[in-house]
């Protein structure tokens, strides 16, 4: 059989140190028909330069200017051929043997579009990292959790999610994907720039009757925070402001306005918790992501039947906050729409 040719794509902005830290585990990837692609973001560090210097194999792709993380990945997809495309953070770090056990698992089933790997944290390898841990799903009101981490905990990884599953969302941060469903639906949405939307493109290719898995055979390990810290109010904005749109887009009118009406108490509730103790950046954050989402509609045509929905019918913010769940396997396993075990 012929060998899946593999590219892999890093998308880096004024990213130099963590690429020195992190590129050299990607460069020793084990696979025969594998192309290397660092996509540099207009950097004022130089690092096009360390990369060509360094790895002169690898394809270099210098952007006029900073295309965020949905268009440039977008525009590196469209120049290369590859049967599979993976999306690699710059500050991600791989294991020996990652790459062949996802290549494997898509191509047990034509299916599959999407995978991600376990994601551990680079310093504390033992722990799963917030972007991704070991699968992503959406609760009803399109709040992300995943296996390992809800909200801001993150758990110790002791081998409880080692099985591979379907899941809602595979990470962003080391994101296969099946280059024939990209053609089918589309690349990454670029009106979001960045977050949220690899979680829209796997809703997208739910939609059209793909699955989405996660599998903890492959191991990376990430650094987490490089682009935007997970506290800054500016990543508070494209979340809300992107998540809003994501539902949007990819829910039925009807159901749409039930799930923004119980959102939108939601997130203005947590918006005057922060007004009421000083936090006027993460406030305004709120209200602008829902302004701007609004303006935004404007690009997109919801789908008129249900096709694919959120799989935890709870609510994991009252999960989290009334019922102090914390750990993934604390969660009902009945209100998941396929097993989660």
């Amino acid at each position: 059989m012929k060998t899946p040719q593999v590219a892999v794509i890093i998308v880096s902005y004024n990213g130099l140190s963590i690429v020195q830290e992190c590129l050299p585990s990607v460069v020793q990837t084990k696979w025969d028909n594998l192309q290397i692609v660092f996509v540099d973001n207009h950097s004022s560090d130089d690092s096009a330069a360390w990369v060509n210097e360094q790895f002169p194999d690898i394809q270099v792709i210098s952007n006029p200017d900073n295309w965020l993380f949905s268009r440039a990945n977008n525009e590196a997809i469209r120049q290369i051929e590859c049967d599979y495309v993976v999306l690699l953070n710059n500050d991600v770090a791989v294991s020996d043997n990652w790459l062949a056990p996802l290549i494997m698992y898509a191509e047990n089933s034509s299916r599959v579009a999407a995978l991600q790997p376990k994601i551990l944290q680079f310093k504390r390898r033992e722990h799963f990292e917030y972007a991704g841990a070991c699968g992503g799903f959406l609760d009803r009101l399109g709040y992300p959790l995943a296996r390992g981490r809800i909200f801001e905990h993150t758990e110790e990884d002791s081998g409880q999610y080692d099985r591979p599953t379907k899941i809602d969302w595979a990470s962003g941060a080391a994101l296969l994907l099946r280059r024939s469903a990209l053609e089918e639906v589309g690349l990454l949405d670029e009106f979001f720039g960045l977050h949220m939307e690899e979680i829209d493109l796997c809703w997208r290719l739910r939609r059209a009757g793909y699955e989405i898995g996660v599998v903890p055979e492959s191991r990376v390990f990430h650094i987490g925070g490089a682009t935007l810290a997970r506290t800054s109010h500016r990543k508070l904005y494209y979340n809300i402001r992107n998540s809003i749109l994501m539902l949007y887009k990819n829910l039925p009118p009807a159901q749409f306005r039930t799930v923004l009406f119980q959102r939108i108490i939601m997130d203005y509730s947590i918006g005057l918790a922060w007004l009421l103790t000083g936090k006027w950046p993460q406030a305004l954050a709120v209200l602008r992501g829902y302004l701007d989402a609004h303006r935004m509609r404007h690009h997109y045509s919801p789908p008129a039947h249900v096709t694919a929905r959120p799989s935890y019918r709870g609510r994991i913010l009252l999960d989290y906050l009334l019922m102090r769940r914390r750990r993934f396997s604390d969660l009902p396993p009945e209100k998941f729409e396929y097993s989660i075990s």
